[in-house]
């Protein structure tokens, strides 16, 4: 058996001695890096080509990589996530694809939550005022808001959308959502309100973003969603940075109908920071997808991706945390 771990150029020198032993004694492994800047990328695909298992970061696979792989029976994602693939494709090629679940639905959560409190309450202008400019001045960041009373609107209330919910009601918010593949009855029993998404933006002071990429919610935040926005919103995002236009968000921004943004990620998992309209302001904090990290996650993290794969080629399908695309073999 071989398994094969899919890296960027900036990922492949990890560690991965905790997945190494995981597997069985004998397993062949193998690292192919993927470099967008490399027009051929020719030790990539013969690495995979002869994969039994993938062990997938952010490493787009579309139907060039997956023709490549001619063995590969599973592709697991180190995430909750599994944008970065081309499902149908993979369906069609007989290659399962499976990710992992609750492993830092409470990191995230909880980065979703300080994300906003550095924001309502204007903790980068103040720490700026303070250590860089060498002011002490209490009302130096302006039209502040009391938190207690505001709407928190979520967009996707799965496992970490509902734990966004449990923090906002103890902060005393009041707690929407918008979310069309949920019941209204799972909604009701944590507290949350499903709405359409034109009442989300319309009364929400914050709009918390816990949903994972598709093709339908590519750049889902855009222009028309912004100018829709009735209370100049702070926008959180800790679902995947493409389902917000960057552009669009900037122009927001710039025209005041968003007060604020807390971004855990930007449209590419490896942005030009040079070339990002929403670098060097005040009310724009971001993090570089750290949201999910502490040691505990980390360590679930590489622990269940691996065995989810393992579980999987070894045929023992009901151990398989999520499976992504119906193929069984």
């Amino acid at each position: 058996m071989k398994v094969v771990f899919t890296e960027a150029p900036e990922t492949c020198q990890r560690d991965m001695s905790l997945e190494k032993s995981i597997c069985p004694q004998g397993t062949e492994f193998g690292v192919a890096v993927f470099d967008e800047k490399n027009e051929h990328n020719e030790e990539f695909y013969r690495e995979i080509s002869d994969a039994d298992i993938i062990i997938n970061g952010y490493v787009y696979l579309g139907k060039k990589e997956l023709d490549a792989m001619q063995k590969c029976r599973v592709i697991s994602f180190q995430s909750t996530g599994y944008n970065e693939v081309d499902l149908e494709y993979a369906t069609e090629r007989g290659i399962a694809v499976v990710s992992i679940e609750d492993y830092c639905t409470q990191e995230t959560a909880e980065n979703t939550i300080a994300l906003m409190l550095c924001l309502q309450r204007g903790l980068l202008i103040y720490n700026k005022s303070v250590q860089i400019d060498k002011e002490w001045i209490y009302d130096k960041a302006k039209n502040l808001k009391r938190i207690e009373g505001q709407t928190m609107g979520i967009i996707g209330l799965g496992r970490i959308g509902r734990s966004v919910a449990k923090k906002a009601h103890g902060l005393d918010m009041n707690v929407i959502a918008y979310d069309p593949y949920l019941p209204e009855s799972v909604a009701e029993a944590c507290g949350v309100k499903l709405v359409d998404i034109d009442t989300l933006l319309a009364e929400s002071d914050v709009i918390s973003v816990n949903a994972n990429l598709t093709a339908d919610n590519v750049h889902f935040l855009n222009k028309e969603k912004f100018m829709k926005c009735k209370k100049q919103p702070i926008i959180i995002n800790e679902g995947r940075g493409a389902i917000i236009s960057e552009v669009d968000l900037a122009w927001a921004l710039d025209q005041g109908l968003v007060r604020a943004a807390g971004l855990d990620m930007l449209e590419s998992e490896f942005p030009d920071l040079n070339n990002c309209p929403l670098m060097g302001r005040e009310n724009v904090l971001i993090t570089p997808h750290a949201g999910f990290y502490s040691d505990t996650s980390m360590e679930l993290l590489l622990r269940l991706s691996t065995e989810n794969a393992l579980h999987y080629y070894n045929g023992e399908y009901d151990k398989v945390a999520t499976l992504r695309n119906n193929v069984l073999k």
